[in-house]
């Protein structure tokens, strides 16, 4: 069951780390570059990115959904509490970023990216990038702290 835990925390680590590798770079790099560009290369620009990252992103973040959440699973049956108490952080973490992507991300995602698709600027285009920009930092440490969890709980567990 140790090597079970481990090999699951090892796919968690890597689907997770994808996710949290996009979130890192949009934070650091995409929202200081969005902010000076005008509102038509942010609607396409931007509208284009979320449309692609929406059909594209849930195929590392599902994987990491689900191998995180089978991590706890196999940590609960193989019996250590450290390694049962990441799982568990590594998995509220992740309903959490969940959460604020349903409600504040997605549908700015959502937005933009019709209008991108539809070669349209909208007048509210940086409101919405804004209103997404909120919560890419508290995204980037939900994803660190998984990651983190992830590793304590095999590397210690």
């Amino acid at each position: 069951m140790e090597v079970l835990h481990a090999v699951l925390t090892g796919v968690a680590l890597l689907a997770n780390a994808v996710v949290y590798g996009t979130d890192f770079f949009s934070a650091l790099v995409q929202r200081p570059a969005m902010a000076h560009a005008n509102d038509e290369v942010l609607t396409s620009a931007m509208g284009l990115t979320h449309h692609y990252g929406d059909k594209r992103m849930p195929v590392p973040g599902v994987a990491g959904v689900i191998a995180t959440a089978l991590t706890l699973v196999a940590a609960v049956f193989a019996g250590g509490a450290l390694a049962i108490a990441s799982g568990a952080v590594a998995l509220v973490s992740l309903v959490v970023w969940l959460v604020i992507y349903n409600r504040i991300s997605g549908p700015v995602n959502k937005k933009l990216g019709a209008a991108a698709l539809a070669g349209v600027t909208l007048p509210d285009a940086r409101e919405l990038q804004k209103t997404w920009d909120s919560v890419i930092n508290v995204r980037v440490v939900l994803q660190g702290l998984t990651l983190a969890a992830l590793f304590t709980g095999v590397a210690f567990g």
